[in-house]
């Protein structure tokens, strides 16, 4: 039996089942998309379907160091509506 592919989160900190979370990719383009299939290429951050830690990764810009690169309204706000269920 596999055992369940773990991620943390960057908002709280915690370790979840990577099924339980977004993840955000930066590819080669250095373009930023939310994955909802969690098989597109690039480099990975994972965040909790919870708003709290979406706040927190904004607030701190943790994304931002992440990929290395500045990271637009427009994504958050995309961040928010997928968290949000819109």
């Amino acid at each position: 039996m596999k055992k369940p592919v773990v991620r943390t989160c960057m908002g709280c900190n915690e370790k979840k089942d990577k099924k339980e979370l977004v993840r955000i990719v930066k590819n080669k383009q250095n373009e930023i998309n939310i994955d909802k299939t969690g098989k597109m290429e690039g480099r990975g951050a994972y965040i909790c379907e919870k708003i709290e830690c979406l706040e927190k990764l904004e607030k701190s810009k943790r994304l931002e160091k992440v990929f290395e690169m500045k990271i637009s309204e427009e994504i958050y706000k995309n961040l928010r509506g997928v968290i949000l269920g819109k």
